[in-house]
């Protein structure tokens, strides 16, 4: 009916690639295994287009230019549904592992390489993917009320009481909030504002107390404590517990990237700097195999620029203490200020000046959070 240009039963495309979707399993020892579909597009995409833009110079320029739109068109369509995808992290993976392989199999071999510096880029990947997979764990999620009887905000008290350290306690009155980056629609009640001028907050799709900074992350379905926001490439929310964590995850990728960028460089280019030879390279494509290195090293240039503004974004939110979350409401809200050309928004509720707010980051997560007395009742 599609080829034929007929019309189709309501939602019948979204039942075929369901069916699709559940009938794609690999054999396994304990039976077949779901593989996810979203993991196999970079699996079988990325080689093939980056071996094609190797071809020519000109196929080089197309490719790596319509690969960040289609990447950014996916996000935004993922994130306009509010649908979690593994696309990103199995293509943020992917590419460190084939990057690394084309290294070994195309650049090490001319002999430029030196061991030791093999050794620091495994090095560098390994730290990284060990940051990764720490922030990939806990971010904070609050815990959910146990057993049928829910907590209601019928149940708070009324009267301003002593709790958790992140503290402020009592109810003032219904607010609307809308959805802002994993911040849930609906209605909550406000709680009273202490002296320094802390809110809490309940949750109507949690059911429970939010202590302050903590938000309501649409992707997941869960509370975090001091919500940054909901990062597609690890597929997760950034968050108090596991914030720290993806800072590091990001700074060793720059770090490894850059160094594995000018390894590459040096050794296809001799004799040019690497920001040079990136954009003039006269023998980048005199064989196949330097063509496809040179082709990787633009790839890889074009993620470090993206991951490198991401990191500029968070090093800035954390020095003003603001979270990405925040930000976004502020702006909505029209309550913060523009600073640093429009990088970074600054609330000014929690700004303590650079070093404490450097300290307070680097103090995340050091305590088990304690439970005030809204979250007991």
């Amino acid at each position: 009916r599609w080829l034929t240009r007929k019309s189709l039963p309501p939602g019948a495309l979204e039942r075929i690639a369901d069916t699709i979707a559940d009938r794609l399993r690999v054999p396994w020892f304990s039976g077949a295994v779901k593989i996810n579909v979203s993991l196999v597009p970079p699996l079988v995409l990325l080689p093939v287009f980056l071996h094609v833009a190797a071809l020519h110079f000109l196929l080089g320029l197309i490719i790596l230019t319509s690969l960040p739109v289609v990447v950014l068109w996916y996000y935004y369509l993922t994130h306009r549904r509010k649908e979690r995808t593994l696309f990103f992290l199995s293509l943020g993976l992917f590419s460190l592992g084939y990057m690394y392989y084309v290294f070994l199999r195309d650049v090490v071999p001319r002999g430029h390489v030196e061991y030791s510096q093999v050794v620091v880029l495994t090095c560098g990947l390994i730290l990284m993917l060990a940051a990764l997979s720490r922030a990939k764990k806990d971010p904070g999620y609050l815990p959910i009320p146990a057993g049928n009887e829910k907590p209601s905000h019928r149940d708070l008290p009324n009267k301003s009481v002593r709790g958790s350290s992140s503290g402020l306690h009592g109810i003032s009155g219904a607010a609307s909030s809308r959805a802002v980056n994993g911040e849930a629609k609906g209605h909550c009640r406000m709680l009273a504002e202490q002296p320094e001028g802390v809110k809490k907050d309940w949750c109507t799709k949690c059911q429970l107390v939010r202590p302050a900074r903590a938000g309501h992350c649409r992707l997941c379905g869960r509370c975090v404590r001091r919500l940054d926001h909901h990062c597609v490439w690890i597929n997760s929310c950034v968050g108090e517990q596991n914030h720290q964590a993806f800072i590091l995850a990001l700074s060793f990728f720059m770090l490894t990237s850059v160094y594995g960028i000018t390894l590459t460089l040096h050794t296809i280019c001799r004799g040019r700097t690497p920001f040079v030879a990136l954009f003039y390279c006269p023998g980048a494509y005199s064989d196949y195999s330097s063509a496809l290195s040179f082709t990787c090293v633009w790839y890889c240039a074009i993620v470090t620029a993206g991951m490198g503004y991401i990191l500029l974004i968070q090093l800035l939110n954390i020095s003003y203490n603001v979270t990405e979350r925040e930000a976004r409401m502020a702006l909505r809200d029209n309550t913060g200020r523009r600073l640093l050309g429009g990088l970074v928004i600054d609330t000014g509720q929690y700004n303590r000046g650079l070093l404490c707010n450097w300290g307070h980051f680097l103090s995340l997560g050091s305590s088990p959070p304690q439970r005030s007395a809204e979250d007991i009742v």
